[in-house]
């Protein structure tokens, strides 16, 4: 059950503040964005309309890379190409064990809304944390670049267990027309968690590792 100081810290993300007392480079930057844009909590009904403000924040983050030496010229050398996902290219880094994911931040109507998600996701699971290693631009276009612990499964995932851990956190299964989704909602925090499936949870010694997810700002009504 998440603990009152953790309750508090989700609470800021998604009213838009600015977190104090935190110096990581994925932190700093989302509070950066909060400085000039408000936090959306309507992403999932408005999220064509928000098309321009994501590309102001784009330049507004190039500008911000630039300054603090965050624009990257290429991805970290060694770093040998796994698989493309729906928003990420995944890299295998072996000293020290980790993944790379690029990541072009297309499931999101702004780049907030990206950060958001990373800060929470850091938040609710440690022991799969990114840390943001900076910007490269590909094609013309913004993506971020995220370092991520390496984790092997050593058994299939039993998604009963995912979903009776989401639900000890206050994050209950969503239905679709009567049918169970891989999507979860926390009717307190407004936070919908999508995507949860077998590919992106691993269980490694009888511990549930959650490697890769996309939370949103919104109330039950706008999904």
């Amino acid at each position: 059950m998440l603990d009152n100081d953790t309750r508090s810290k989700l609470k800021n993300i998604i009213d838009g503040i600015v977190i104090e007392g935190t110096t990581d480079t994925c932190t700093t930057t989302r509070n950066h964005l909060c400085t000039s844009f408000s936090t959306s909590t309507t992403v999932k009904r408005n999220f064509e309309s928000k098309a321009i403000t994501k590309e102001e924040q784009a330049e507004f983050l190039v500008k911000y890379a630039t300054k603090n030496n965050l624009l990257l010229e290429h991805i970290p050398q060694n770093a040998i190409y796994l698989a493309r996902g729906g928003e990420s290219k995944v890299y295998f880094i072996n000293s020290p064990k980790s993944v790379i994911k690029i990541n072009d931040a297309i499931y999101y109507a702004t780049w907030l809304e990206f950060f958001n998600s990373v800060v929470i996701h850091n938040l609710l699971f440690p022991s799969t944390t990114y840390e943001f290693l900076g910007f490269l631009i590909l094609e013309d276009s913004l993506s971020a670049v995220l370092k991520q612990p390496f984790i092997i499964s050593d058994c299939p995932v039993d998604l009963e267990d995912v979903k009776k851990l989401l639900a000890y956190n206050g994050f209950e299964n969503t239905y679709r027309r009567g049918t169970p989704t891989n999507n979860y909602y926390n009717k307190e925090l407004g936070l919908i968690l999508e995507d949860i499936h077998d590919e992106n949870v691993i269980s490694n010694t009888q511990n549930l590792f959650f490697i890769d997810t996309v939370f949103y700002t919104a109330f039950q009504e706008q999904m």
